[in-house]
């Protein structure tokens, strides 16, 4: 016989103990989609603001800057202070270059008398290309080396682990400097400078420096897989799963590697996109023309238009990948697109 329990209606009636009581509230996926979206947008804006607004904490005058230490006129230095509409209150200085950026215009570097888009466009593949070697290195050694590190326990994990933390420990400027020494000039087997031509001889350049920027990073993933499989593992599921006889890659895809994926992903998604922030030094060690290479230049040559637009570029993709990575999860995991909370 089956029994129907029903809450009590009526005043007075006892109800569940404290503590007990839990409200579940379901959204829909639109509904997750749009949240995602909104703070993305506010994100991005304050970002805006904080980019832009901070160059003038910055001690130091862009329109001098351009005389190159001569004597300053001020005919001269009025004329700059116009073209570059520096002359301007903060805040129309402010809706010009946001209404700029969503029309193409990220306004003119003090440098290189050029658009910045062009200078971006001209550094950008150069990075981006870099990044993505990373990602695929960081992604693919990472993974690897958790998921080995956590099925084979003894030794093999040990080991694995040991290597993980002498690997994460190597700062990238010196993981840079042992590449080269060891791959390019002892075995001769990679260049060691500049990002080659198209095709396979950019990856060819870019393995190198790919791999030094990456390799703290393979460490981290590395080790938030096998800590994450080593968490599913001993879940009743899995053992259920094993008792029935199915076969061990069989468990491991379906009901270790899956389940574990949350915390890898959205770990991976956060090193991912501070990539870009990491790239400066890489780029500079193996001589790449790339936007970190150009960002320290234009800091020291207090070429703020350009300053502004590759950090705004860097927060975009930073959002934009853990925004992703948000997206993501309800596919691994639909009880987060569902949002039960539990109250």
């Amino acid at each position: 016989m089956t029994t129907a329990v029903q809450a009590p209606t009526a005043a007075g009636a006892p109800g569940p103990a404290p503590g007990k009581r839990a409200k579940v509230r379901a959204r829909g996926p639109a509904v997750f989609i749009l949240q995602k979206l909104a703070v993305l947008a506010a994100t991005l804006f304050v970002a805006s603001l904080a980019v832009f607004f901070s160059r003038f904490l910055v001690p130091g005058d862009p329109a001098r800057f351009l005389l190159r230490g001569r004597s300053p006129n001020p005919d001269a230095l009025a004329e700059i202070t116009r073209q570059y509409g520096l002359d301007k209150p903060a805040w129309e200085q402010y809706l010009n270059w946001i209404t700029g950026i969503f029309q193409g215009d990220w306004g003119r570097s003090l440098t290189y008398r050029q658009d910045v888009t062009e200078v971006l466009l001209s550094r950008l593949p150069t990075t981006l290309q870099l990044v993505a070697l990373a990602a695929v290195f960081i992604t693919v050694l990472g993974l690897l080396a958790g998921i080995l590190a956590s099925l084979n326990k003894g030794f093999g994990d040990k080991f694995i682990l040991i290597t993980l933390t002498a690997a994460g420990a190597v700062p990238p400027f010196v993981a840079a400097i042992a590449l080269v020494a060891l791959f390019s000039v002892g075995l001769g087997w990679f260049p060691s400078f500049g990002s080659g031509d198209a095709g396979w001889d950019r990856i060819w350049h870019l393995t190198l420096p790919a791999f030094a920027l990456g390799i703290t990073y393979i460490a981290m993933v590395a080790r938030v897989t096998r800590s994450s499989m080593n968490e599913q593992l001993v879940r009743e599921h899995v053992e259920v799963a094993t008792s029935r006889g199915l076969n061990r890659g069989a468990v491991v895809l379906r009901h270790v590697l899956r389940n574990a994926l949350g915390p890898i992903l959205t770990v991976s998604g956060v090193l991912v996109a501070g990539l870009l922030v990491s790239s400066a030094i890489i780029e500079r060690t193996f001589g790449l023309a790339g936007i970190g290479q150009l960002l320290v230049t234009s800091i020291d040559r207090l070429d703020f238009a350009v300053v502004q637009a590759i950090v705004m570029v860097v927060v975009a993709a930073f959002v934009l990948v853990n925004t992703l990575v948000d997206l993501i999860q309800p596919l691994i995991d639909p009880r987060i697109a569902a949002g039960t909370e539990t109250r």
